[in-house]
């Protein structure tokens, strides 16, 4: 008999736009080709997924695997491997490197370097800058590229855009939604007298609230008079929540699994691990997140993977650089917020399947339906494990969540068809490939 597909995934719960149920997974040429009910002896290759729960491939929109320049922290092989050992499927790398990811040619170099290294899919930001305003509205368009990403604020890395005809400027020139880390930096620079020496409880003291309200407020106003589409990276505070729901047509909301799932208790025992901009913050903000996301005024989830070693963490506050690792820990921490109906799981892959290929206009991906590709994301909804410091890939080799009991677990991480991680071992290595976005297809050739 010939086969008719490639692989079948059967036996599996699976989540997709009709709800969740048991369905098989017929794949064929890296897409998938059928669902329902599929004879495993029709396949090349059939994986029984009998107690698992299959997924769209989980797509991470905001991480920093620091290469070029800063390869000592991650690099795209490390930080990719974290991605698939943790069941991420896609990323979109940022562009704070040295050099910033800001010309076609910084951007080139970063896809030529993916290549044949990086085992998830991927797509990289061009930075938007004050010298580069002029020319983004071509460079967003270029292959590989996810949009362009804009600081209002400093944080690490990433020169920031701090008046309003430049931010103006950078609207007027692109056509796709523009992303923005959202923080006021006269006021951050007003203010960092309030960071105190060796107290990194103070962190959001300096960094608070309004600063990112002010930030925020001053975006939308600016996207309303350019007419353009906007994406809040990492929104920390219940003002930015009850604001945001009210520009829904305008601008996207992300949350990180970080501002969801630690408070400002944490400083206590983790100290500068849990320093990262815009800051964990006190139990009010962290409700209101989950309010956003219950209302739906939250759009997507992403890890804001930024790893520092723990040499670098260990200096004394405020001289410790802000960030800490995620991508690898997104699905178990979220998948534990499940297990304790903080949210369902329909929501879960709503943010982190759907929400990410609707409001960037992925070609082909977040979701498991007939044509499109066949990234899956498996996972044991049963299974109870611990996050230790030693299942961490990332170049970092720590996590705030270690020693952290969680119900949920990736088991599998499938890339267009081909099994990349499963159960813990990483079988396909070097096959990601860049990702393509409606707003920019290549014409046929």
């Amino acid at each position: 008999m010939v086969a008719r597909f490639d692989t079948v995934f059967h036996s599996g719960t699976v989540v997709n736009h009709d709800g969740v149920a048991r369905r098989d997974v017929g794949i064929r040429n890296g897409r998938i080709a059928a669902l329902g009910t599929i004879d495993p002896g029709h396949a090349a290759e059939a994986i029984d997924c009998t107690g698992l729960t299959i997924l769209p491939g989980v797509i991470d929109t905001q991480v920093h695997f620091r290469e070029p320049g800063l390869e000592h922290k991650e690099d795209l092989e490390s930080g990719s491997r974290a991605a698939v050992m943790g069941g991420v499927t896609c990323v979109f790398e940022l562009p704070n490197t040295d050099p910033q990811t800001d010309t076609a040619a910084a951007l080139n170099d970063k896809l030529a370097r993916a290549h044949g290294r990086m085992h998830c899919d991927h797509a990289f930001f061009v930075g938007g800058t004050a010298e580069n305003a002029d020319q983004l509205g071509a460079l967003e368009r270029l292959p590989g590229c996810a949009g362009v990403k804009v600081m209002i604020g400093a944080a690490n890395g990433l020169v920031p855009v701090e008046d309003d005809p430049r931010i103006a400027e950078i609207l007027r020139g692109i056509s796709r939604r523009a992303t923005f880390h959202a923080e006021y930096e006269p006021r951050l620079a007003a203010r960092k007298g309030l960071a105190e020496a060796g107290r990194p409880e103070t962190h959001p003291l300096w960094r608070d609230e309004t600063a990112a309200l002010q930030a925020t407020e001053r975006l939308l106003r600016l996207a309303r008079a350019a007419g353009k589409r906007i994406h809040i990276l990492h929104v920390s505070t219940a003002e930015e929540i009850a604001l945001l729901a009210e520009h829904k047509d305008v601008a996207s909301v992300e949350v990180t699994h970080h501002h969801l799932s630690l408070t400002a208790l944490a400083y206590r025992r983790l100290g500068t691990r849990i320093q990262i901009n815009p800051p964990i913050r006190d139990d009010r903000h962290n409700v209101a997140l989950w309010h956003g996301i219950a209302d739906g005024v939250v759009d997507i989830l992403g890890s804001d993977h930024a790893p520092h070693t723990l040499d670098e963490k260990a200096e004394a506050y405020p001289g410790s650089p802000s960030g800490m690792p995620g991508v690898q820990t997104l699905v178990p921490i979220m998948l534990d917020h499940v297990h304790s109906a903080h949210m369902t799981i329909e929501r879960f892959v709503d943010m982190t399947s759907h929400g990410p290929a609707r409001l960037f206009q992925i070609a082909g991906k977040g979701r498991i339906a007939a044509g499109f590709d066949a990234d899956l994301t498996v996972i044991d909804r049963n299974l109870s494990r611990m996050i230790t410091d030693d299942w961490i890939v990332s170049k970092a080799g720590w996590t705030p969540y270690a020693g952290l009991t969680v119900f949920g677990w990736p088991v599998g991480t499938v890339v267009r068809g081909r099994r990349v991680m499963w159960e813990g071992e990483l079988l396909a290595a070097g096959t990601g490939r860049p990702v393509r976005f409606l707003e920019t297809l290549e014409p046929a050739r």
